[in-house]
């Protein structure tokens, strides 16, 4: 199995649980992580070569991927604090 850089279980690993609870119970948290996975293997796909593409495209993808990651933990936070 090939490893990709940045998946959830690395960038939350004290959350990893509640990830995958959520991802399964709420539908907008499911839809967060269904994004943040295909925007983190296209650039995975374009950072070993798979996928040629310009910088300014691989850039764009790489905010994309930060937004998802600040959602998904402003989600999380939101969680933990019982809101």
């Amino acid at each position: 199995m090939i490893r990709i850089p940045h998946e959830l279980s690395e960038e939350f690993p004290t959350e990893a649980q509640l990830v995958e609870q959520l991802t399964r119970s709420d539908y907008r948290f499911g839809r967060l992580v269904a994004d943040y996975d295909e925007v983190n293997r296209n650039i995975h796909l374009i950072e070993s070569e798979e996928e040629p593409t310009t910088d300014e495209v691989l850039e764009k993808l790489k905010k994309r991927r930060l937004k998802l990651k600040d959602e998904i933990a402003e989600a999380l936070e939101k969680r933990d604090d019982g809101s």
